[in-house]
């Protein structure tokens, strides 16, 4: 899994447009706002686009690569820089404050005993990796850190070709690269991350220069297909803190925020590629995240303030591909302090990659998020049928009945009560459509599902509720 920063609070109306809600946003933010004829297209969705600079995303999404989460936040969200990415990094609520980050907490329950005894022959490689001068919250585990940090790119190549940046040709200049030399030696992990390097190479040719960020997936890419097992891996680009001159006053469509996307675009799409081409594909997700959002109305510097929720995206070849949630509705008249309503909560998106992606134990998962979250349908997943405790009525689905039918079908499940969510999947496991998603109390229900405009095949029907997933098939007859 791999973490894509999007440091400073990225605007996400500005990102993925709601074009359904158009007209009120282009009174709300009408100095900023992309044309509506320059938002492109997605494949099977006619009422949302991106930003005409997202086309390598734009491309991963019409290959069914991409899955959005909309309306991303917390409950009391905080408009602090640091306050609302220590939130991120440590998976706590707003109103408590952590000293470790939710992936330490994760690595550390997978991990006992660490560092002790780490690196070993059943643990050669690091736990893992960040790009930048220092070590993410978000892996500092209950005692220690457990990744390490490769400090910006030249540290990686001078670690590969076991080299050192260049020193003054000075006494003092030689004592220094003496120094480098030690300091590069005397990290435990240096000679795997070197061996994995040497064994494969970069093969896409679509990585954009000058890119800071495609540079920083180049070195992921070959490091997964040279065979290191680090699960993690973060890297991020920053200047998302768009005040004032987020576009071009005559051209929105160009400016600080379409340079930004287009370096995240570009960077994701060249990536992808690599990891088709290197035979890693389905080993490899990436996933974006922000501190937060930006408000509904924009201000009068061509720019936006600190706001609340904002789209996730998640990247691969094993996700369901399409939207979770739905376009953000915009009101006809909106205030300076308006903002976007929380659709889901990022925990969700953390549980949904340790349940479905990492295939963490829930009772390991909610001591690592401290409480139960909903499983959000980002990942396919192996389809596993439940075995029925008829004489149950809760965290229960049903056989569909009739099945085979031809125009509507009737879907019983129990629940302990709480948010229940029912999806349809196709045969490969892609997601279709959400047949419903509300609150229900405990007990036994029924709903009835139309066929529509479904083509006759086999699909399947996955009941979501709290951590757990249950999974049947129906049949659609002519």
């Amino acid at each position: 899994m791999v973490l894509i920063q999007l440091t400073g609070g990225n605007d996400g109306l500005n990102t993925i447009i709601p074009l359904d809600q158009y007209s009120n946003l282009a009174k709300a933010r009408a100095n900023i706002l992309i044309p509506e004829s320059k938002v492109l297209p997605l494949n099977y969705c006619t009422n949302t686009g991106l930003h005409p600079s997202m086309t390598g995303i734009q491309n991963l999404y019409n290959n069914e690569l991409v899955n959005i989460v909309q309306g991303v936040s917390y409950p009391n969200p905080s408009f602090s820089h640091f306050r609302a990415m220590d939130i991120w990094l440590t998976g706590s609520d707003s109103t408590k404050y952590l000293n470790d980050g939710w992936l330490g907490r994760y690595l550390a329950s997978e991990n006992p005993g660490y560092p002790q005894g780490y690196p070993d022959s059943n643990h050669p490689d690091p736990l893992a990796i960040e790009i930048g001068p220092s070590i993410s919250t978000s892996l500092i585990g209950p005692d220690v850190s457990m990744g390490m940090a490769i400090n910006d790119i030249d540290s990686f190549y001078n670690m590969v070709n076991n080299t050192v940046s260049p020193a003054p040709d000075t006494p003092a200049g030689h004592e220094l690269t003496f120094l480098r030399y030690v300091a590069q030696q005397t990290q435990e992990y240096n000679g795997v991350i070197q061996q994995a390097a040497s064994k494969a190479k970069n093969l896409s040719t679509l990585y954009p220069t000058p890119n800071d960020l495609a540079e920083q997936l180049k070195i992921v890419a070959r490091l997964i297909a040279g065979g290191l097992q680090t699960p993690l891996y973060i890297v991020g680009i920053s200047g998302f803190d768009s005040h004032v001159n987020q576009v071009e006053t005559t051209d929105h469509t160009i400016g600080r925020h379409a340079l930004l996307l287009e370096k995240l675009s570009g960077a994701v799409n060249a990536f992808m590629d690599d990891c088709k081409l290197l035979n890693i594909q389905h080993r490899v997700a990436a996933m974006t995240f922000s501190e937060f959002g930006r408000r509904i109305k924009s201000n009068g510097g061509y720019g936006t303030d600190h706001g609340t929720a904002g789209p996730v995206m998640v990247f691969g070849y094993d996700v369901n591909p399409g939207f979770i949630g739905d376009n953000h509705v915009i009101p006809q008249t909106v205030t300076d302090h308006d903002n976007l309503e929380m659709q889901n909560d990022y925990r969700s998106v953390y549980a949904s990659i340790l349940s479905d992606w990492f295939q963490v134990a829930p009772d390991v998962m909610s001591d690592v998020l401290f409480q139960n979250f909903p499983i959000l349908p980002i990942f396919k997943s192996p389809f596993q049928f439940q075995s029925l405790d008829l004489n149950s009525s809760q965290e229960t689905l049903y056989q569909n009945f009739p099945n085979p039918f031809t125009v509507s079908t009737t879907i019983r499940f129990g629940t302990y009560g709480g948010m229940v969510t029912i999806i349809l999947l196709d045969k490969s496991g892609r997601l279709l459509n959400t047949i419903i998603k509300q609150q229900y109390a405990g007990g036994t229900y029924e709903i009835s599902f139309l066929r529509q405009s479904l083509p006759a095949g086999t699909y399947f029907y996955q009941l979501i509720d709290g951590n757990n997933k249950l999974t049947r098939q129906m049949t659609i007859v002519d």
